[in-house]
């Protein structure tokens, strides 16, 4: 049998061979080809300014496609190739459960955001977890004792698939929150702050027409603040000292609220494998108020997004255009704003190539360009171009010229939003007012937490 394949392995290969020479032998033979017959008869299309200009979209992608092509799908296809060959996902998956079922599991955690300090720790599920359908998730991080975050959330079925309850509670201590500043043109320049937060919340929730979706929930909210640093960064009260901005608003005080919010989504599209085109709209409101001996402050927060998709090969390689808009608004005269409770753009919200906190005011304008395609069963690549910026009370002092650019390119595990692991690469402008140079950058390496 071996010789008989190692036969078949040479014999194909040297009849291919003596083919390809014996037809470049006799090319000189052959007579010309013939035309291409034109069977109806019309004369070929002239070309169109639309066949010249699709072509300036072309080239400025291109840089765009040999990234997402050469260092994103074809490296990690060749890596899924192997995983899937070799059963990683099964033997990785059956190492950190626990049962038959797998529905119980400890998973180390490590998130690297570069400009911020890094994390590791342990997330821990636990599905129908005392009753079907209930669904308890632990979460807990650590870079020393400076650094803490925990949370733990139970989301309890209500009316089956459809509505849920959930119970989340959390708390973080951290010394690398950043501040630039209020306003379209904060300074470049970094401050750090520490804080210590604690929020617990209840949260009702329904799914509704397609991908269409309400919530509502109530919750307490715990903030302080501390004017200490890391990262050889000077601190948010020695900036203030520089005269580049005023301490801004609550964080002197700290303050304790209790809040309630809802959020609703209009979403004509359906899940996957479903064509992913279609319209989304999202609302969102939240009213905070000062827990009695801890001020009089009242807020009213406000906004929502309105997007359109197109599925262009109707396999989920989805282009996107989004605008947003969001404001916050004192409640009564003697009513202030916290910063923390400012409108915020960067991090994992819109403009994702600044850092969480680098963009605080009232109200922010931004404008988002988006294409997501699938790169694995479990993995999908996103490249997303923004412009926008925060701005005053109601957009005042909005001008184009004041906008932002924000590009950013990433991946990010499909599935579960408890638990994600993602790659981000991308960065953000000055103004265009101010030349639109690049002044941020941002790298994400690890594992995020939506619950």
């Amino acid at each position: 049998m071996r010789s008989r394949c190692l036969s078949v392995r040479f014999i194909l290969p040297l009849l291919a061979a003596l083919l390809a020479c014996s037809g470049a032998a006799q090319g000189a033979e052959r007579p010309a080809k013939k035309p291409v017959p034109n069977y109806d008869g019309r004369p070929p299309p002239p070309t169109t300014a639309g066949d010249v200009a699709i072509w300036i979209p072309r080239v400025l992608a291109s840089p765009f496609y040999g990234v997402s092509e050469y260092v994103l799908r074809r490296p990690l296809g060749a890596l899924v190739t192997v995983a899937e060959r070799d059963h990683w996902p099964a033997a990785i998956l059956g190492f950190f459960t626990f049962g038959a079922e797998q529905k119980v599991g400890v998973i180390p955690t490590a998130l690297l955001d570069f400009g911020f300090k890094p994390s590791v720790g342990l997330y821990f599920f636990w599905d129908d977890a005392l009753a079907k359908g209930n669904a308890v998730r632990v979460h807990a991080s650590t870079w020393g004792a400076d650094w803490l975050s925990g949370s733990v959330a139970d989301r309890i079925p209500i009316l089956g698939d459809d509505a849920s309850l959930l119970l989340r509670l959390e708390g973080v201590r951290r010394p690398d929150y950043v501040f630039h500043g209020l306003g379209p043109r904060s300074g470049a320049e970094r401050t750090r702050y520490s804080a210590d937060k604690l929020d617990a919340r209840a949260a009702f929730a329904i799914r509704g027409w397609r991908a269409s979706s309400l919530s509502t929930s109530v919750g307490f909210r715990d903030m302080h603040f501390a004017d200490k640093g890391c990262c050889d960064d000077p601190t948010i009260g020695e900036g203030a000292a520089l005269g580049r901005y005023e301490l801004p608003e609550g964080f002197e005080t700290g303050y304790s609220i209790a809040y309630q919010r809802v959020e609703a989504a209009v979403d004509t599209r359906t899940k996957r494998p479903a064509p992913g085109s279609g319209m989304r709209l999202e609302l969102e409101g939240e009213q905070g108020v000062s827990v009695p001996g801890h001020g009089a402050d009242h807020w009213m927060r406000y906004g929502g997004t309105l997007g359109a998709f197109l599925d262009l090969t109707n396999r989920w390689r989805v282009l996107s255009f989004a605008v947003t808009t969001l404001f916050v608004d004192p409640v009564g005269q003697r009513s202030t704003v916290p910063f923390t409770e400012a409108i915020s753009l960067g991090g994992s919200g819109p403009m994702r190539g600044f850092l969480a906190g680098r963009l605080i005011d009232r109200s922010a304008a931004v404008a988002t360009l988006q294409y997501q395609w699938p790169i694995w069963v479990w993995l999908d690549g996103a490249m997303q171009l923004a412009a926008g910026n925060v701005f005053g009370e109601h957009l005042s002092g909005f001008e184009p010229a004041l906008c932002r650019l924000s590009w950013s390119l990433g991946l990010r595990t499909v599935g579960s939003p408890d638990h994600a692991f993602e790659v981000l690469g991308g960065f953000g402008t000055e103004t265009f007012k101010d030349g639109a140079r690049v002044s941020s950058a941002r790298i994400v390496v690890g594992a995020t937490r939506g619950f």
